[in-house]
């Protein structure tokens, strides 16, 4: 086994970067340069911190981040190495194995179809160790061994005691377990709200372009879906005052307030005031989907509609840890009024008796030590770095072709295409060069009206992910 030495590196920070990619791009650069060789050993996170003058998490962070791209590489109880399979480049800049100029920053991606998730979060980023001790401890506990039963359709009561008190810090909301249901993920929570609030010709309106499977819940429990037209500022709430004006049957608004899906805008105070005044005087249930809400990089979260709506104005307020862990984790939850949660508890029992009891007691442990905060701050450090990292990607290649500003929160940039480009026709290019990106179309309601945008997240790819991304969508230009 070879020893690591100290290692002297210069670390040059751009605006706005955090320390750790700095970090992580200064040993890439060593790497490139020969300096670190394949196979190399790397110092310890504590002993670089301390040559370095650094934080270890600061590290520690930095050697995820590469060992992620596939850069390094970790071996338990022998340390951390430069990856085995990276090319050998000598000082001359070939590598000596073949005499070739060293491959792309990239190059070590996997040769697969790539995909822009449409604001996934990066499942490799979840603290499996901890949550493998919450969960083992949960397929232990009497609570689970020595239940007798089945438990709470509405969710296991930890669970709900524990994420009310986050959401009461963290969102100003004011709830109680008694007023949370736990679901198999926020699809659920969706069908649950429309068939706690339809009756036979119920319409429910909706953003558009907005969240197609949204529609496809609301439709599924019998609701008809009614598009209102989304701009800079969020759903326009003169059109939606128009159609509760002019249609009774028009029971329900849904919409994505903090980070607008798929365009990102954040609903400004007025409108945020004209809705809660429209809602009351027709009569209107606001479904609130918060499904991002751990992710805000410039100023403060916006508060929930649901934490100033009152109790005089039904929210069904919806989120989910998926986002906050990983998309395999199905778990969502419902804040609701007495009277419609209880319709919801007692349709989710007609489908689901319980939900998944050994996984509701893990994430109750990890919500009452702090590691799911923790976690999420540590994501949204990176998620914003990510963020920046593809504004500049699509800035330098893709700037003449359309425009986006830079989302102020959220899991994803929305690209608009100048006039004259078809974002179907480019997705459909892009496929063919095994990249997957859903057009603007895949948004709208009405597809005769498809916006050319693209929605292109940036949460669950490395950087060098994203600019191998990028790239391939530069070249796949329709």
């Amino acid at each position: 086994m070879r020893k690591s030495t100290a290692l002297a590196i210069e670390i040059s920070a751009r605006e706005r970067e955090p320390i750790f990619l700095a970090l992580a791009r200064s040993i890439i650069g060593e790497i490139e340069r020969g300096r670190l060789k394949p196979g190399a050993a790397l110092p310890g996170t504590r002993s670089l911190a301390q040559t370095l003058k650094l934080n270890r998490n600061t590290v520690d962070a930095a050697y995820h981040e590469l060992t992620m791209q596939g850069w390094l590489s970790a071996e338990p109880s022998r340390g951390t190495f430069v990856s085995h399979d990276l090319p050998d480049v000598s000082g001359s800049g070939k590598t000596t194995t073949a005499g070739k100029q060293p491959s792309p920053v990239n190059s070590n991606l996997p040769l697969f179809t790539l995909k822009f998730s449409d604001g996934a979060p990066d499942a490799r980023l979840l603290p499996t160790t901890a949550f493998a001790q919450a969960f083992r401890r949960a397929l232990t506990s009497t609570n689970f061994t020595h239940g007798g039963s089945y438990s709470d359709p509405a969710g296991n009561k930890s669970l709900r005691e524990n994420l009310s008190a986050y959401l009461n810090v963290e969102r100003g909301l004011v709830a109680t377990e008694k007023d949370i249901l736990i679901t198999r993920g926020s699809q659920m929570a969706l069908f649950l709200a429309a068939k706690a609030i339809i009756e036979p010709g119920t319409k429910i309106a909706v953003e558009q372009p907005g969240y197609p499977l949204a529609w496809s819940a609301f439709r599924a429990a019998g609701a008809e879906i009614c598009g209102i037209a989304v701009d800079e500022g969020g759903i326009d709430v003169d059109a939606l005052e128009a159609l509760a004006r002019q249609d009774p049957q028009l029971k329900a608004v849904y919409l994505t307030p903090h980070h607008q899906y798929p365009t990102t805008v954040t609903l400004g105070a007025a409108r945020r005031l004209r809705l809660f005044d429209i809602a009351q005087r027709y009569g209107l249930v606001i479904i609130e989907d918060d499904y991002d809400n751990e992710y805000r990089y410039d100023g403060r979260p916006v508060l929930p509609l649901t934490a100033r709506s009152g109790k005089e104005l039904p929210v069904i307020y919806l989120g989910s840890l998926s986002k906050v862990l990983a998309p395999g984790i199905r778990i969502g939850y419902a804040v609701a009024p007495a009277d419609i949660l209880k319709r919801m508890i007692r349709h989710r029992e007609a489908i689901d008796r319980q939900g998944d009891l050994p996984l509701e007691l893990a994430l109750s442990d990890l919500l009452a030590d702090g590691t799911i905060k923790r976690h999420a701050r540590k994501a949204r450090r990176i998620y914003h770095a990510r963020r920046d990292f593809l504004a500049g990607q699509l800035q330098s290649l893709l700037g003449e072709d359309g425009r986006f500003s830079l989302p102020a929160g959220g899991l994803a940039i929305w690209f608009r295409l100048n006039q004259g480009l078809c974002a179907q026709t480019w997705s459909e290019n892009a496929a063919r060069s095994g990249l997957s990106v859903l057009p603007g179309a895949h948004f709208e309601l009405d597809k005769s009206r498809a916006t050319q945008a693209f929605r292109i997240g940036f949460a669950n790819s490395s950087e060098a992910e994203l600019a191998r991304m990028v790239q391939i969508l530069a070249r796949s230009k329709a």
